[in-house]
């Protein structure tokens, strides 16, 4: 009787311990660092709140993995993850996965809006009208894989592509190992508040605005299209509902 009572609490203990149970199963990663607002490393932030509206709305669940981001667009490039967010679009990431409207990304089903600003040394002459830089005594960095890269490659300036984390790059700005930095805006706020800021200095014209995506697999799409498009759709939906623009606002970010 003992061990029957036993096998049965395990079993149950097992069947607790799955919680997308009967459910179907999407794999996504995310960059392994904090962005606030939108996301941490602990799954806070408003894209995990907005995926968690998705999940509810559509009956699915996310298995969330946090991983370097150049190996996260590698791994989707791969099929080995079904999804990947957030990422802005570059015509070359269309190898990489799918994003919804395809090869002209509807901008309606992002996930959020965000910038990229120009960060220089406090008292640095740098500068940057919303078209060209002047002043500039060295490369502008910028975190590694991010898009930004190709805007700065595209006026022929000198990059450097050497930080993972928006705080190493601060720090060799700071160190004079670069002559300005070019940070996503939720970062340079960030930073902004933080211990460095005595020595920072923002810009105020960005370099750049762009839509931010939740896109998915190759394999996903070809396999599950259904899916895929209700995934999108969801999103769309969670993003404009009363209860996600209440967070939204909560944190003082466009969405």
């Amino acid at each position: 009787m003992y061990d029957r009572i036993l096998r049965y609490c395990t079993c149950m203990l097992l069947v607790l311990s799955l919680p997308a149970f009967g459910r179907e199963t999407v794999t996504l990663c995310f960059e392994s660092q904090d962005v606030r607002p939108w996301r941490t490393e602990q799954n806070g932030g408003l894209n995990f709140e907005l995926l968690k509206m998705v999940e509810q709305r559509l009956d699915i669940h996310f298995d969330f993995q946090s991983i370097p981001w150049k190996r996260c667009l590698a791994q989707l490039k791969a099929n080995a993850v079904d999804g990947a967010f957030a990422v802005s679009y570059k015509p070359d990431r269309r190898e990489l996965g799918e994003y919804p409207g395809g090869d002209t990304p509807d901008a309606a089903k992002r996930m959020h809006t965000d910038t990229y600003v120009v960060l220089r040394r406090k008292g640095s002459k740098v500068a940057w009208d919303g078209k060209h830089f002047s002043n500039l005594d060295g490369a502008i960095g910028f975190q590694l894989g991010y898009s930004v890269g190709d805007v700065l490659r595209a006026q022929n300036l000198e990059v450097d592509e050497g930080s993972q984390r928006a705080d190493e790059l601060a720090r060799k700005l700071i160190a004079g190992r670069l002559a300005a930095a070019a940070v996503g805006g939720s970062d340079a706020a960030g930073l902004m508040r933080g211990p460095l800021a005595p020595q920072l200095e923002q810009l105020p014209i960005p370099i750049i605005e762009k839509p931010y995506f939740l896109i998915l697999s190759h394999a996903l799409v070809a396999s599950k299209p259904q899916l895929a498009a209700r995934i999108w759709n969801a999103v769309e939906q969670a993003r404009n509902s009363p209860a996600y623009k209440k967070l939204a606002l909560a944190q003082g970010v466009r969405h």
